[in-house]
């Protein structure tokens, strides 16, 4: 059955309030009425009656000497929700505090969503110098380690449905920016089982990821570790290695899956880790000069 006017009306309206909540949500001090109608190009009088219904169900709030909008406390009550049923989360941050609690940086905990990873869990290191990023926000999977690691897993057709344009967003001099030259990463992170960020979203930070094994499919998450190159060395990120790939089988087994990951299990024996990062730097395929 075709829809009706008036159901056409309503699928409007929700994409229309939906846009509201992500527009607003990624503005942490809040948006005003006139931000807010400039961004969006909503009808004055729509906008009007979509704010009031959002703040009526406590979706929003607004400040009233500000004007500024906010996410209201239901936003919060409904994320907590989905962590509620979905304690893959809570999971991950006991195995990333294992992971810590040995290497003493910051570790992430992130799915696939289209193009970007989002990560869903983070455990900080105690040093000053540390990667500064938060739990929810969303990056380009093409310039992440952790990123990388999910496409991976993806066959070439998929990634390539995902990122259609054959340019890529540059954030550094060392982002991959062609869909081909990404494709090439893939191939060698399936081959040694762990991609690389290697300053290719934030200059300065480094990164190892490796994927969480599923016994029923390809993985949907991944854990990382971020350096500063300031603070890497081949040592550190040799047992850093070893520390995640042990970390994500733990998290697997946690979700409930009895599946061993060969190259995982491998990663976790020292010298082979050794063996990989040195392939790395000899292969001149990456400008690692902090490991020089």
């Amino acid at each position: 059955m075709p829809p009706t006017p008036s159901t056409q009306r309503s699928v409007k309206s929700a994409e229309r309030a939906l846009d509201l909540l992500e527009t607003i949500g990624k503005s942490p001090s809040g948006l005003t009425f006139t931000m807010l109608s400039e961004k969006l190009n909503i009808p004055k009088s729509s906008l009007h009656a979509l704010l009031d219904v959002l703040r009526s169900r406590d979706y929003i709030e607004l400040d009233p000497n500000s004007r500024l909008y906010t996410l209201g406390v239901r936003v919060w009550e409904t994320g907590f929700a989905y962590h509620r049923h979905h304690n893959a989360a809570q999971l991950a941050v006991e195995a990333m505090t294992a992971i810590v609690d040995k290497v003493n940086e910051t570790t992430q905990y992130a799915k696939l969503v289209g193009s970007e990873n989002v990560y869903l869990a983070k455990v900080e290191s105690t040093h000053p110098l540390r990667l500064q990023s938060e739990v929810g926000v969303r990056l380009p999977a093409h310039a992440t380690g952790i990123g990388k690691a999910l496409l991976a897993q993806l066959d070439d057709e998929e990634v390539r449905s995902r990122l259609p344009n054959e340019q890529l967003q540059r954030f550094t001099d060392n982002t991959i920016v062609t869909v081909t030259s990404l494709l090439e990463e893939l191939h060698a992170i399936r081959q040694r089982g762990f991609a690389i960020d290697n300053e290719e979203y934030s200059q300065g930070i480094f990164c190892v990821a490796v994927p969480v094994p599923e016994p029923t499919g390809r993985p949907a998450t991944a854990l990382s570790v971020s350096v500063p190159v300031s603070r890497a060395t081949r040592e550190g990120l040799v047992t850093i290695l070893g520390e995640l790939a042990s970390g994500s089988l733990s998290l697997a087994g946690r979700l409930g899956g009895k599946y061993s990951d060969p190259q995982l299990e491998s990663l976790r024996d020292s010298a082979w880790a050794d063996g990989c990062i040195s392939q790395i730097t000899k292969s001149g395929s990456y400008k690692l000069s902090f490991l020089d």
